[in-house]
């Protein structure tokens, strides 16, 4: 048996929705405080969906960074989407074709994988499309309103949202740093990393995509090997 009401997606998806609304609002800030168009943020939104990738892309695109630099900072920010969705793929139902399966694939962000998993039953096609429909125009809406409200609100009002994707990132690391101690000196650790090519006159010249890539690459695969976390920490953080 699957679930295979689109009214029923549509409900799910709600919540996500209005989650997404404030943080891609802050997005449309961002992205137009940094150079970009409205337009230009809009469309990235429309066409990428993912709020950490969209985020670090947009200093890169910003200051002229190169595709290489873009298309690597996006790998390895996104490569959870293809083990998501693999993992989704042993969920949906019959009526889920080749086709629609592309389509569910470019929606498979964290949220709305963790609904459509969490059903008892198999989901099908109108499920799912109807569970990503409200967070994709929650999504791009608000980064249409952020972009555009970002040239007639107050600066100082426009400065105080832009926090908002700092508070964001706080929000989804802090409670995984608390749970175990491994993931605070990781953390800290690629924060250090990070510091020295700020501040370090021979690494300042590296171009801020690439330090992205080389502090979160380094840091992990550091601590995956001399600090490793075992499946009895996961399941107790869980609980």
């Amino acid at each position: 048996m699957e679930e295979t009401s689109f009214i029923k997606g549509i409900k799910d998806g709600l919540a996500i929705c209005f989650g997404y609304f404030g943080v891609s609002f802050a997005f449309g800030i961002f992205a137009v405080s940094s150079g970009l168009t409205i337009w230009q943020a809009v469309i990235i939104s429309m066409t990428n969906l993912t709020s950490a990738g969209q985020f670090a892309a947009v200093p890169v695109i910003a200051g002229g960074g190169t595709l290489l630099e873009l298309g690597i900072g996006q790998l390895i920010i996104n490569l959870r989407y293809m083990f998501m969705s693999v993992s989704l793929s042993q969920k949906l139902g019959k009526s889920v074709r080749f086709f629609d399966r592309l389509l569910i694939s470019f929606a498979n962000t964290d949220e709305i994988f963790a609904v459509a998993t969490s059903n008892k039953n198999d989901v099908g096609r109108k499920y799912m499309y109807g569970l990503a429909i409200t967070p994709f125009l929650g999504w791009t809406i608000g980064t249409l309103l952020g972009a555009t409200m970002g040239n007639i609100l107050p600066e100082i009002v426009v400065s105080a949202l832009g926090i908002a994707i700092y508070a964001m990132f706080v929000a989804i690391v802090m409670p995984q740093m608390k749970a175990n101690k491994k993931i605070l000196y990781c953390v800290l650790f690629g924060i250090g990393l990070s510091c020295t090519f700020c501040y370090l006159p021979a690494l300042k010249p590296v171009p801020n995509g690439f330090v992205i890539i080389i502090c979160s690459v380094l840091a992990s695969t550091i601590f995956a090997i001399f600090a490793p976390i075992e499946n009895t920490e996961v399941e107790k953080n869980e609980v």
